[in-house]
């Protein structure tokens, strides 16, 4: 399974080469584009946080005093932005709270600790919390999102227990626990599920095709 997985990382890096993700200026910027990306285009995350940083209001300190009605008309673009307006100032509250603000007190904590205090605050599910802890906090955990289960699925390696953490242990118990390996195959398995891989699959121009069933099915 190691070699699979290593397969299918280094043709999609050959094919779509390194994707420099997350694409953000700090890792407050990183945690406030993983909560507004739930359910949303990347493009209107990056308008809606054009937004925030236009009125200069994207750090802790800022969104503290922000009423929640103006930070809900500012990540307007990136839809549900009543829910995700909440889920900030709840983050931000209790990062205040808890770390006085400071993301490197939070991100001291290990993995696994750092994960069940993400998971804790309202409307961090599991991608969010270790989209946080794998591009902000720049820690080894894998994250999986639809792309990845349907592309895992379609290459016939869908594991027995077909949950986000059957998936997740997928890639972590065959993988070495190394970050910059696990930024890069996840960007590139959201490219892929993107550009190629979609709901309706573009088979014939698939880098992955000689490695899968569900290709040479169609």
């Amino acid at each position: 399974m190691t070699e699979k997985l290593l397969e299918i990382y280094h043709r999609l890096l050959d094919c779509y080469r390194p994707q420099h993700w997350w694409p953000a200026d700090s890792p407050f910027e990183v945690i406030i584009g993983a909560i507004l990306t739930q359910s949303a285009a990347w493009s209107n995350v990056e308008k809606a946080i054009h937004n925030l940083k236009a009125r200069d209001v994207l750090s802790v300190q800022a969104l503290l005093q922000l009423p929640v009605e103006e930070l809900a008309r500012l990540v307007y673009p990136c839809g549900y932005y009543h829910a995700k307006a909440r889920k900030i100032k709840s983050f931000v509250e209790w990062l205040a709270k808890a770390y006085a603000g400071d993301l490197t007190a939070l991100f001291a904590h290990d993995v696994s600790l750092l994960r069940r205090e993400l998971l804790l605050l309202p409307g961090i599910g599991e991608e969010t919390a270790d989209s946080i802890i794998l591009y902000a906090a720049r820690k080894p955990i894998f994250v999986i999102d639809a792309y990845t289960r349907r592309i895992v699925r379609r290459l016939g390696l869908a594991p027995d227990v077909y949950s986000y953490g059957g998936f997740q242990d997928l890639f972590m118990r065959h993988l070495p626990p190394d970050e910059a390996l696990f930024n890069e195959y996840h960007a590139l398995l959201v490219r892929h599920g993107k550009e190629t891989c979609r709901k309706t699959a573009l088979c014939e121009r698939c880098c992955l095709a000689p490695l899968c069933p569900a290709a040479g099915a169609r």
